[in-house]
């Protein structure tokens, strides 16, 4: 057998990374570039981009690779990474993802998009895994109608104040903002509101509504159930308060406890909002995950998003639809409810069918789980002398270390936990599926 002369550099180039993946080849490009009247990609690029915006100078990139010299190179930065347990919470909780949901949701190409269909009357079974995902939050929220997903919780809130807006009583007046209230969701909605025009105010409402707010006029109040500090309130009396005073009232709320404490809906709130990142999403580093809304009737048609409806089609069968599309740009356009005409389709059927699978008592199951390691957790500290600011809670505590916040989380992380500084003073901590008998040791 006689050696060949290749080199080595030749064998380590491997297939080329474009030839294994649907584009243009050359002889395509020659076609495309001979319509427009160019001889090359550099001909075209140079007529089309102005020099003044080009990049001069080399990228600073290094050698080509291989796919899988790439793939190699990820996994050894990625061993890098310290992997702790997250009891940060702040509407981002460790879950469990069944594993034929995982197999045949998650990883299933079929299932693979953000959106709601656009030929609705051939994507029945989409359409139906949606309605159950909006029947989940409904039941949850105790609130009538809800909407197929929406980007995330804070996006969620941002639109719930664009709907107090338009369809309250008050139509001048502040947006008020319990301080209690997740701090991205705070961001959010103040982002939203400096170009609106709207008045955001954010004010400790645990004695109820300030007498100076009220005189002011108040469209719209967002009251977090349970709060970012973990307790867990009486919120009717702010929420009858509220509606004295013409307001609409958000509650924005984590599904898990609601299958333990009474309904936003139950309570009086006009518009109940949130995530479903702990039905069985995983949290991704923060994201993607859907966000819900849901809302009395008489405000359905206001409700931002798409919206998945049962009907029956020619032929007396029961079908489903995309219900009050006469909300949404495409047919409204500047007049629509929202620029909102999108979903997290994938990750709200995800989240519905972790529903489906768990069922009501095995959710109750874990809600009442993650309390019980919470319970353990909070006389665990008190006994070792730990004071907790809140009463009753759920799943979040948060702690008074005068001085020491920094010292403390970075002693949790030393241990393996992640914990969240609140402030100099206060340090935070979750618990959720995930949460075991190692991490309530270790803090």
């Amino acid at each position: 057998m006689t050696a060949n002369r290749i080199s080595l550099s030749e064998l380590e180039q491997g297939i080329p990374f474009e030839q294994r993946h649907i584009g243009p080849d050359a002889e395509a490009r020659a076609k495309m570039l001979a319509q427009v009247g160019y001889g090359s990609l550099d001909e075209l690029t140079a007529a089309a981009v102005p020099d003044v915006i080009k990049n001069t100078e080399a990228l600073a990139l290094p050698a080509a690779r291989t796919e899988a010299e790439v793939l190699a190179e990820l996994r050894t930065l990625a061993d890098r990474n310290q992997v702790l347990a997250p009891m940060i919470g702040l509407g981002y909780y460790g879950t469990f993802t069944p594993p034929v949901i995982l197999r045949n949701v998650m990883e299933n190409p079929a299932w693979y998009t953000a959106y709601t269909p656009y030929q609705p009357e051939i994507s029945q079974g989409r359409l139906e895994a949606l309605l159950n995902f909006q029947t989940v939050v409904a039941d949850l929220t105790g609130l009538p109608t809800s909407g197929a997903s929406l980007l995330d919780e804070g996006t969620a809130a941002a639109e719930a104040m664009a709907l107090a807006r338009r369809v309250g009583k008050v139509k001048n007046g502040v947006f008020l903002i319990d301080a209690d209230a997740l701090p991205q969701t705070i961001a959010v909605i103040e982002t939203r509101a400096e170009p609106t025009g709207v008045e955001v105010v954010v004010a400790d409402l645990s004695d109820g509504i300030p007498a100076e707010v009220a005189e002011r006029g108040v469209f719209g109040v967002l009251l977090q159930y349970p709060g970012a500090s973990g307790a867990v309130r009486d919120i009717k009396p702010l929420i009858d308060a509220a509606h004295e005073l013409g307001a609409i009232v958000t509650v924005a709320a984590d599904l898990l406890a609601l299958t333990l404490l009474t309904s936003p809906g139950e309570l009086g709130a006009d518009i109940a909002v949130g995530t479903t990142q702990r039905f069985g999403v995983p949290m991704g580093f923060g994201g993607p995950h859907a966000g819900y809304m849901a809302v009395q009737g008489k405000h359905a048609r206001s409700l931002p998003g798409r919206l998945v409806g049962v009907s029956v089609d020619a032929d007396g069968n029961r079908a489903y639809r995309l219900a009050l599309q006469t909300r949404e740009q495409h047919i409204r356009r500047e007049k629509a409810t929202s620029n909102i005409c999108t979903a997290q389709v994938l990750l709200a059927v995800m989240a519905g069918m972790y529903a489906v699978y768990h069922g009501p008592e095995g959710l109750q199951g874990i809600a009442r789980r993650t309390h019980r390691y919470a319970a353990i957790l909070a006389a665990g500290l008190t006994a070792g002398g730990v004071e907790l600011t809140q009463g009753a809670f759920f799943d979040t505590l948060t702690a008074r270390v005068p001085g020491k916040a920094d010292a403390v989380v970075a002693a949790a992380r030393e241990a393996g936990v992640n914990l969240y500084r609140v402030d100099a003073d206060h340090v935070s901590m979750s618990c959720d599926e995930t949460t075991g008998r190692a991490q309530l040791t270790a803090v």
